[in-house]
């Protein structure tokens, strides 16, 4: 009793710090953890990681090799990302981590949220319409960012070592520098073209060649600070101070905003399937939801799909009668949970989606405007995420997927202190009704207000069997997260392919609207004969430049078996 009093002390300082937001019963369910070194036995030949590039690989490396666990070597990649991988990885946006720590689940939700001058009209014009790009560039695009939050309460709660050595190997490659890589320097060009004029992002980008060494000293002492005083520094101290004016006179969030900023730690969704618990993603994110519909109702539909080749038309065909359902739900249903009450449980009934699955059409796609929202309608991202997924060797797994929304998100980089900031705000819905960059709509449900936290397709998902984690996984996509995610855990667990396969196999991605549109990808695209017998069906194939970029671990009996998706330049490690 007495120790779980402490914990709960514990938790509720960090609430009381403004870092952390838990409801009462989640206290009782959940104790703090000592720092120190694992007590707990090896169960695992080693830990290992898939991540997003080679410097968060080192830098995960190094947190092992000094005791560290996943959550330690999590963060770590995270921070490290910030400096080496500005595109995705940050610390001015936020994003969802889901654990798996001591043989229990656990999710935190470092989501970013509206400011409080935002309203549900800011980008519209006089007629009511959507302004384009209001949302997308620029300092009036961006939400007030969650990333060092989350990083701070998982760190603090579940790590093993001190928060300083966690951030050691970012502060290393802002200070000395990395060498960019050719898609970076890409990835640059591209996004610059959208922000001229509107951001001071070459100012402090301008000069990124490949092959080259790229340092950031404003970005080096951030971390520094943070690494010295803890995420308060962020929030409250000299770098709220910049961020606050930087966005003077051009934005909306000031130093309350970032003073008032919480992250969440909520239960996860979490559902039985084909002999697997699998833990994923709550609202503010339609992937867990969307993901545990998609795969039980697929298994609702086994009869209809046996014997049915992997991407063939049919296939294709059924998997986009699912998906269908699933993205009408989403629009209408979805939202954060802390301003209205999204239908969890229902959405995920046994029974519910038994009877959705029974409306599939076999032979032919469903009319769009005769797929309907399944509970009624009284009830109301872009490829520029990353992904990372770690396992350590005591078993604990994280996988965290987080983004600042487009490539280098709004362009802004904040004055003096190298942090580029997210454009999230995208992803409320502008106008109910209205496709965002995606090209998935939503209804009032994730309409603007202040505080909220914007819907997102984010989906870091853990699969476990027997109390042991069978799979970590995840990717950025936006609204192709969670569809991917689908397509993957099938290939390896209908289709019985080696994971390095089912990451590399080709995907295909629908959501409702456009109308019985199928987008293929680039890597494995969908041509020849394959296209022709699509298009028989009555779909239209439209091509896409990104679906994925898998990071994922598979567990064969004691052995981690990293995979990093070939689309991407990600890279996996097995550390002893």
């Amino acid at each position: 009793m007495a120790a779980n009093n402490k914990a709960k002390l514990s938790i509720a300082g960090l609430a009381f710090a403004g870092l952390v937001s838990i409801s009462a019963a989640f206290l009782e369910a959940t104790p703090v953890y000592a720092k120190g070194p694992a007590k707990q036995p090896a169960v695992l030949s080693a830990s290992a990681i898939a991540v997003a590039d080679k410097y968060s690989a080192d830098a995960a490396e190094q947190i092992f090799k000094e005791g560290g666990n996943a959550v330690d070597a999590a963060v770590a990649i995270a921070f490290t990302l910030a400096v080496t991988y500005p595109e995705a990885g940050n610390i001015g946006g936020g994003g969802f981590m889901t654990l798996y720590v001591n043989g229990k689940p656990y999710f935190i939700d470092y989501r970013e949220r509206a400011p409080l001058a935002a309203t549900r009209t800011m980008y519209l014009d006089e007629q009511g319409n959507v302004i384009k790009g209001k949302s997308l560039f620029g300092y009036y695009a961006v939400g007030v960012p969650g990333t060092v939050a989350g990083m701070w309460e998982a760190q603090r709660r579940f790590g093993r070592l001190q928060w300083k050595q966690v951030l050691a190997p970012a502060i290393h490659y802002a200070r000395d520098g990395f060498v960019v890589d050719e898609q970076l320097e890409q990835r640059r060009d591209n996004a610059a073209k959208d922000f001229e004029g509107k951001t001071n992002f070459d100012t402090y980008f301008g000069a990124m060649k490949a092959g080259e060494t790229f340092k950031q000293p404003d970005l080096a002492a951030v971390l520094t600070r943070i690494a010295n005083h803890g995420a308060k520094e962020f929030y409250d101290g000299k770098t709220a101070d910049l961020i606050a004016a930087s966005m003077q006179g051009h934005g909306l969030i000031t130093k309350r905003d970032l003073h008032d900023y919480r992250a969440v730690w909520r239960q996860p969704v979490e559902a039985n399937w084909n002999g697997y618990r699998v833990i994923t993603a709550p609202p503010p994110s339609s992937g867990g939801v969307g993901l545990v519909q998609l795969l039980k109702m697929k298994a609702d539909l086994k009869q209809d799909f046996n014997g049915v080749k992997l991407n063939s038309p049919q296939y294709i065909h059924l998997m986009a009668e699912i998906e269908k359902r699933v993205f009408a739900d989403r629009a209408q249903y979805l939202g954060d949970p802390d301003f209205y009450k999204v239908p969890v449980a229902q959405l995920t009934d046994d029974a519910y989606l038994a009877k959705r699955a029974a409306e599939v059409n076999p032979d032919a796609p469903s009319d769009t405007k005769s797929v309907q929202p399944g509970l009624g309608t009284s009830m109301p991202e872009k490829a520029e995420t990353t992904h990372f997924s770690v396992i350590d060797k005591w078993g604990n797994a994280v996988s965290n997927t987080y983004t600042i929304n487009g490539y280098f998100g709004s362009g802004v980089v904040a004055q003096g202190t190298g942090i580029v900031l997210n454009d999230e705000m995208d992803d409320f819905a502008s106008k109910p009704g209205v496709p965002n960059m995606f090209g998935v709509v939503g209804s009032d449900a994730n309409a603007i207000e202040p505080k909220k936290r914007p819907l997102s397709s984010m989906t870091p998902t853990i699969l476990t069997k027997d109390g042991k984690v069978s799979l970590v996984i995840g990717t950025p996509g936006g609204s192709r997260i969670f569809t991917t995610i689908f397509q993957v855990v099938n290939n390896v667990y209908d289709f019985n392919m080696p994971l390095k396969d089912a990451v590399a196999a080709m995907r295909f991605h629908h959501q409702l609207l456009p109308p019985n549109a199928i987008f293929w990808e680039p890597y494995a695209p969908i041509d020849g004969d394959l296209a022709k017998q699509i298009e028989a069906k009555g779909y239209v194939l439209q091509g896409q430049n990104f679906n994925g970029d898998v990071q994922a671990i598979k567990i064969d009996g004691d052995t981690p078996n990293p995979v990093s998706d070939p689309r991407g330049r990600g890279v996996t490690r097995v550390i002893q």
